[in-house]
């Protein structure tokens, strides 16, 4: 995936989704915001913020930290904005993390959730994020594990006719670009950040709910996820086909009155030089 589909078709589709991205992984985000609180933060960029959930829980829990947002679409940073109208302490702007001068902000946290693995030169991204942070910063973000343990994306790409979704790889930008923890640690490595770790976190996703939660899920599937660019392209004919068979398979996962899918990501953490 490109920088120019965040900048544009892709971006606004995740802004006009907000809401249903958001309580997809809150099961996730509530881990990140417990690890990114266990120390005190005074300065926190988050990388790739999207919409912003991640900084307004930092705002909010932190009132007297700056929490700095960066992303490059400009549809989901007007949502954030939007949605800080009341929180002094936190900022958004448009930016590429690859090469954002950082202006005198010294972060001692950068985070993000999921906004990390779309860098077509991580190494180099992650070796000037390391230069612009505070000594001894803490860098902590999630990022999903193999595709075949995510059956939300797994599952659902299968229910396609075949070959109209690549196989992801490694470190090439995409979902489960950074899904290799080794590839991952020695790309951070060569980047200049030490002590890198990883926790495996299992979540519920959440893709369905309200008096329809089948129907919700289905809707939000042909707008979001691996699947939702490729079906765009069948045929009629092959498209009804497509979502009997999405909505069977979701019906399947349907838990009181949520649908709920096994998603796996990694938390990774690292930190800066002194």
């Amino acid at each position: 995936m490109q920088a120019s589909e965040w900048q544009g078709r892709v971006g606004q589709k995740w802004a006009a989704e907000w809401r249903r991205t958001d309580r997809s992984f809150s099961g996730l985000t509530d881990r990140l915001i417990s690890r990114a609180s266990s120390r005190p933060i005074k300065c926190v960029l988050d990388i790739g913020c999207g919409a912003g959930e991640l900084s307004l829980a930092l705002a909010r829990g932190h009132s007297d930290a700056q929490i700095r947002g960066i992303d490059i679409s400009e549809d989901l940073v007007a949502v954030a904005k939007e949605r800080a109208e009341n929180l002094p302490n936190a900022r958004f702007e448009v930016a590429d993390a690859s090469t954002w001068p950082g202006d005198g902000f010294e972060p001692d946290l950068l985070v993000s959730r999921h906004g990390v693995m779309f860098f077509p030169d991580p190494v180099r991204s992650f070796a000037h994020l390391s230069r612009i942070a505070a000594p001894n910063a803490r860098l902590i973000f999630s990022c999903f594990r193999d595709v075949s343990e995510n059956i939300w994306a797994s599952s659902i790409t299968r229910l396609l006719p075949p070959g109209m979704v690549e196989e992801p790889q490694s470190m090439v930008p995409g979902p489960f670009a950074f899904a290799d923890r080794d590839a991952v640690s020695a790309m951070l490595t060569r980047a200049g950040w030490h002590d890198v770790a990883f926790e495996g976190v299992d979540f519920a996703y959440v893709a369905g709910a309200g008096e329809d939660p089948v129907g919700d899920a289905l809707s939000y599937f042909l707008q979001i996820g691996p699947a939702a660019r490729a079906a765009a392209l069948l045929e009629p004919a092959e498209m009804e086909a497509f979502i009997e068979r999405l909505h069977g398979f979701l019906a399947s996962h349907l838990d009181g009155s949520l649908v709920i899918l096994g998603a796996a990501a990694w938390i990774v953490s690292a930190r800066s030089g002194e």
